[in-house]
Order: C-alpha cells, then sequence, then structure tokens
C-alpha cells in the first residue's frame, strides 16, 4: 500500500511540475499589454488654473473669478473696496 501512495504523490507532484511549466512559457510567448487608450467617453480633466489670494479675506479663488480693484484682487464684489 506504501508504494501505491509513493507512486501515485510522485504521478501529482511531476503533474503539477509539468502544468506549471507550460504556464510559464505561454506567458513568455504572450506580447505584453498594451496600456489602454483614451476613448472619447473619457472625460477630460481642464488645466489647472492659477490660484489668487483675497486682499480682504484671504481665501483662494480661481484667476477666472477675479474681481480686481485698486491693483488688487478680490474674491467677489462685496469684498472689493467702494469707489
Amino acid at each position: 500500500m506504501t508504494r501505491v501512495l509513493f507512486w501515485l504523490a510522485l504521478a501529482v507532484l511531476v503533474y503539477f511540475a509539468i502544468r506549471s511549466k507550460l504556464k510559464q512559457s505561454q506567458r513568455r510567448q504572450q506580447p505584453p499589454p498594451q496600456p489602454p487608450q483614451p476613448s472619447s467617453s473619457v472625460r477630460q480633466v481642464a488645466p489647472p488654473e492659477a490660484m489668487l489670494c483675497c486682499a480682504q479675506c484671504g481665501v483662494y479663488f480661481p484667476a477666472s473669478e477675479n474681481v480686481p480693484a485698486n491693483g488688487r484682487d478680490y474674491c467677489s464684489p462685496a469684498h472689493a473696496p467702494l469707489k
């Protein structure tokens, strides 16, 4: 009985060793995966915008929302000094 178990275990070991070698050779033959191409459905991110600091409250805000007054930058018309 011991001999049967020995030969059975040896056969299973050889089977898994051969299977492992075959998988390794198949992985080597496959070309490396290509990085995904951006599709048109992917949302494009806007480029970063300069941030300015409000002279009144110190809050940072995008330059496109700037309210200039007296050579300084303000976050809203409420913070710009009255003329």
